[in-house]
């Protein structure tokens, strides 16, 4: 096999610091911005569930990080009461009815966005508003609500409306976000006036000017208030579904009305995969939770760890068990063939002081979605078509009113005694071999849970290749290159080899959480940790 070393030169090697977890005797919530973090710990502290803050934290996601997700996206979500079942909730993409997969001719060569799909004309099925499905984050949530809130529903999306109405602050990781895919933003006449101003990015002025720069987005503030006061209902049917729809197909895309009312989450008890002595929950269909479960089904073939680090030929096992596992999906899986799992993304971990726990991922897909937002209603809307093989007649094919094949995958693992991990993460497919290693850390081998996320990994989201952070040690990558072409790439925030997780674990009475150390906004928050952009009034109740 090859290997190719795709570090910077430039990059200082210092040893890195160790990883340390939040930990707390009430609740933590794990997110991928802080104060998205800190506003569902404030509604833990308040008595508000698990889900209520995963909730609040969900929409607050959506404001300060609208390049990954926002009331325009998809996702799934997993709960479990304290020792109870646990509770998958469906919200991901469908394709809206009247999409014409004729619309959609390949054009040659390849894209060079998540997935290297074949090149459709014009990357209609990427970028622009025939990429967009049917945003169903937002029934997904309500159906949360109905079943297992506390706290009213608006007072869940005030947060989020109060830093729409400020606009949130853009920072330098604000600024790589928009230059990144400026091309895509740019294509999108609403989307360039939001975030390309004067045809630049949005920037934060120097400090002795004492000013900032904020993402002033009015529109989307109107409907989050519309959101609060009326229900997830109100972006699904009457006067916002209709503007909606109607922005959605003035600008060529397919999404209707008749869309946005048919479309409801589906709430089902989790499937459920045993490992070692643990149990993995995740939602049954057509997401990447499947995948990661057929590997782990595949590893447990193996014979178990003695260790407590993972050796060569073990780390090697795991890649082969993760690379079967990618071929059973890429063969087998789609709407219209299998779903389960055989007899640019965000991810939020909640546990509650009661031992409530969720993990919900939610996403717009590619970074900042379809590129489009809806002028009359602010929000930037997902581009789901990107989850469909372009190629006609593949299993997983383009097709109307068909369920996208995701590659979100939170989940849930109970162990022994009273132990509950929630876990996800952001990075297209890259999500799945990362929740894949961490898991198996913790199960396999003991590790605290800073560890278990911080440890070096391997990438194998683009089978054959491997893509490997080097400090798994020069003997294990010598094993690896034996049995897949190796790159060696960077564990840093950008470009994210090797995807951002978030995750919270309770064991023997403590709560503790966890992010990826390398990502510049990611935190985990114990209730109480007072919320910066937010009024004391708030955090007080």
């Amino acid at each position: 096999m090859t290997r190719t070393d795709l570090r910077s030169p430039n990059l200082a090697r210092r040893p890195a610091a160790p990883a340390t977890a939040t930990r707390s005797d009430g609740g933590v919530v794990a997110a991928q911005n802080r104060e998205a973090a800190a506003i569902g710990a404030a509604v833990l502290a308040r008595g508000g569930s698990a889900v209520d803050a995963a909730i609040a934290t969900s929409f607050a996601l959506g404001v300060l990080e609208p390049w990954m997700s926002g009331v325009g996206g998809v996702g799934a979500m997993l709960v479990r009461p304290a020792g109870g079942p646990v509770t998958a909730i469906d919200a991901g993409a469908r394709a809206p009815a009247t999409l014409d997969p004729a619309d959609f001719p390949l054009a040659g060569g390849s894209d060079d966005d998540l997935f290297g799909w074949p090149s459709v004309l014009e990357d209609r099925n990427v970028i622009g508003a025939k990429s967009v499905c049917i945003p169903g984050l937002l029934k997904g949530l309500a159906a949360a609500h109905d079943r297992f809130g506390r706290l009213p529903w608006a007072e869940l999306v005030a947060p989020a409306i109060a830093i729409a109405e400020a606009g949130p602050v853009v920072d330098a990781h604000t600024t790589a976000m928009i230059a990144a895919d400026m091309a895509r933003i740019g294509r999108d006449p609403a989307a360039a006036a939001l975030f390309l101003p004067g045809g630049l990015p949005l920037a934060q002025p120097a400090a002795v000017t004492g000013r900032t720069a904020r993402i002033r987005n009015a529109a989307l503030a109107a409907t989050l208030r519309t959101i609060a006061a009326e229900g997830a209902a109100a972006l699904y049917d009457g006067p916002l579904a209709e503007a909606l729809a109607a922005d959605i197909r003035a600008l060529g895309g397919y999404l209707s009305p008749a869309d946005l009312a048919g479309f409801e989450a589906v709430v089902t008890e989790a499937a459920s995969e045993p490992y070692r002595d643990h149990q993995l929950h995740f939602a049954p269909e057509l997401n990447g939770a499947v995948t990661v479960a057929f590997a782990l089904r595949g590893l447990a073939g193996t014979p178990a760890p003695t260790g407590a680090d993972p050796t060569p030929a073990e780390i090697l096992a795991s890649a082969t068990a993760m690379a079967a596992a990618w071929e059973h999906r890429f063969t087998r899986m789609g709407d219209g063939a299998e779903r389960r799992l055989p007899s640019c993304t965000t991810h939020l971990s909640v546990i509650d002081r009661d031992g409530m726990a969720v993990s919900l991922t939610q996403t717009l897909l590619s970074l900042f979605g379809s590129g489009v937002i809806s002028p009359a209603t602010g929000i930037l809307m997902n581009n789901g078509v990107n989850w469909f093989d372009p190629r006609p007649g593949r299993i997983n094919a383009i097709g109307p009113g068909k369920k996208a094949l995701a590659n979100y995958a939170p989940v849930l693992m109970t162990g022994p005694g009273d132990e509950v991990v929630s876990l996800g993460g952001s990075g297209g497919r890259k999500i799945l071999p990362a929740v894949y290693q961490a898991l198996i850390h913790l199960a396999d081998y003991g590790f605290p849970l800073a560890d278990a996320i911080a440890a070096p990994r391997f990438d194998l989201s683009a089978p054959p290749t491997l893509v490997a952070d080097p400090r798994l040690g020069a003997a294990t990558l010598d094993l690896l290159e034996t049995a897949f072409p190796l790159v060696l790439a960077d564990r840093v925030a950008q470009p994210q080899a090797f995807t951002t997780l978030a995750a919270v674990r309770r064991k023997d009475g403590v709560t503790e959480g966890m992010t990826d150390p390398w990502h510049p906004w990611a935190a985990a928050v114990a209730e109480g940790t007072p919320v910066m952009t937010l009024p004391d009034s708030y955090q007080r109740g």
